[in-house]
């Protein structure tokens, strides 16, 4: 089974801000085993953007830290399975723990009310 998973980052780690990453890694998967990891410079941030970017890279998963609702909506309109509330941890260390049932998914933090305007 091939699986291609974008997971945002910030300097080696993932960023806690879906929105706010440095870079994604994209990690290719075959059998259950990372085959390729690059890392690829998303567009400006804009509502909507990253999701049609991330679909264009070939992308079946997303694995973040926080991420608003509406972009894990984009995302699964995109055909793309968003896990949310992931560990600030290198994309090798998370997509091992993902691959293996592992990974340990807490509260996604990133929430966009009246008092909040960041974009995850």
């Amino acid at each position: 089974m091939k699986q291609k998973i974008a997971i945002p980052m910030e300097n080696g780690q993932l960023s806690t801000h879906f929105g706010h990453c440095q870079y994604f890694a994209i990690v290719a998967v075959e059998d259950k085993k990372i085959v390729e990891i690059t890392k690829q410079i998303p567009p400006e941030h804009k509502p909507g953007v990253y999701p049609r970017w991330v679909a264009s890279l070939g992308v079946t998963d997303v694995i973040a830290g926080g991420i608003g609702q509406r972009a894990i909506d984009l995302f699964n309109e995109q055909g793309i399975n968003v896990f949310a509330g992931a560990p600030v941890k290198s994309e090798e260390e998370i997509v091992n723990e993902f691959l293996a049932g592992e990974l340990a998914l807490s509260a996604n933090y990133c929430n966009h009310d009246e008092n909040h305007h960041s974009h995850c």
